[in-house]
């Protein structure tokens, strides 16, 4: 079972992954979005942490990174285009691959340096079309 954590819950988008993730027997264990979006997370995973303020969010993530039996594998990104690099590189610097839509940046000279992060930190990018 892989452990995920997902970023931008309130979309539209948001409940595609959640269920991606419960029906190939994964768990979600926690989810950051700054709208209040518990009811929709609720009826996929009742027992993720949620958070509303980033800050908080980048707490648990850096502490669960620390400890190899509950680090997060994989973060999903659900939240605005404008926001995706830079979610792309918080994902990698916590230790998860990360998973998310086009577009993965909205300028082309972002791409280079996501490419090197990825070689700097051993992890992945891995690009879905959702709609």
């Amino acid at each position: 079972m892989k452990k995920f954590s997902l970023m931008g819950v309130g979309g539209y988008i948001a409940p595609k992954h959640m269920e991606a993730i419960k029906v190939t027997n994964n768990k979600l264990i926690s989810a950051f979005d700054p709208n209040d979006s518990v009811g929709i997370m609720d009826s996929f995973f009742r027992d993720a942490q949620y958070f509303k303020e980033f800050e908080r969010f980048d707490r648990h993530i850096f502490k669960l990174s620390k400890n190899i039996k509950e680090k997060i594998d994989y973060v999903s990104i659900c939240t605005p285009n404008y926001l995706h690099d830079s979610h792309i590189r918080f994902s990698l610097r916590s230790d998860a691959d990360a998973i998310c839509e086009k577009p993965l940046v909205l300028n082309l000279r972002n791409l280079e340096p996501l490419s090197q992060l990825e070689k700097n930190t051993g992890k992945k990018i891995y690009t879905i079309l959702q709609l």
